[in-house]
């Protein structure tokens, strides 16, 4: 196992927007987090990559809740969010987006977002049918699709916008629960080139606004983005470093980059 120095001590000494520390996630005899630790500071883009079932996604299911570990600890901007519910660690500031989208597809692109922004002022996701006619809630989700974009497709069913278009529908949704910390499961799964560019300078535009943590196998965009990068294999993390670092590192460079394209 390598151990890649961390640098910008300065940077290290501030709070964590994310800190995990000995995370571990069992499914029978499968060791799908291994004592995971894992920092992402204020305003940067922490990239987490890896081979096919190395446990990326179980990691994000971990932080949002959505799965239980079995030992270790979860902090965001200092506080432990162990107990809380998927609901409330989206109170707490975490958004996360995901490999496969998750829209209201027979809804408008401008709906979807004000439900987000809904949610986000404390209602209920039942609730969300008189969105459509609250123009404070509607003139809020203009903002989120200007920043992502869409302001031209507001008026369009979900159903009809590309793949490309959904995923920055996604990214509105996220970014309108006003998070601190973005959970972004392989935002370029499906694009195409002109869309990934298109993607990267979304999300680059964003950097230092929210901290992020980037799951991707597409490494021209880990590389265009990433702050910082830590590379998840069988569970465990191998080495985390700058982009350089993780290039040169010969454990990374066996285990993950000489293999050629990797999956989720």
């Amino acid at each position: 196992m390598s151990a890649v120095a961390e640098k910008a001590p300065e940077q290290a000494a501030a709070t964590p927007s994310l800190a995990v520390r000995g995370l571990v996630k069992s499914f029978g005899g499968l060791i799908a987090s291994d004592h995971i630790d894992l920092t992402v500071r204020p305003g940067e883009i922490h990239a987490l990559i890896g081979p096919n079932g190395a446990g990326k996604t179980t990691l994000i299911s971990q932080l949002m809740g959505e799965l239980t570990p079995d030992a270790g600890t979860i902090e965001v901007e200092g506080q432990s969010i162990d107990a809380l519910s998927t609901a409330s660690r989206v109170e707490r500031g975490l958004a996360r987006t995901f490999q496969i989208t998750c829209l209201l597809p027979d809804y408008t692109v401008r709906d979807n977002v004000a439900v987000a922004v809904q949610v986000r002022q404390g209602h209920s996701f039942r609730f969300w049918k008189p969105v459509a006619k609250d123009e404070a809630l509607r003139r809020q989700a203009e903002t989120y699709l200007a920043a992502t974009g869409l302001a031209e497709r507001a008026d369009e069913l979900v159903a009809n916008l590309s793949h490309g278009e959904q995923k920055q529908l996604e990214l509105a949704v996220a970014l309108a629960t006003e998070p601190r910390l973005l959970l972004l499961d392989e935002p370029m799964a499906g694009l195409g080139h002109a869309e990934s560019l298109q993607m990267i300078e979304m999300l680059r535009g964003l950097k230092n606004q929210v901290s992020m943590l980037l799951v991707e196998h597409d490494m021209d965009a880990v590389f265009a983005l990433a702050d910082r990068i830590s590379v998840l294999v069988y569970g465990r993390i191998i080495a985390s470093g700058t982009v350089d670092e993780i290039r040169d590192d010969p454990d990374v460079r066996t285990a993950y980059l000489g293999e050629g394209d990797a999956g989720c």
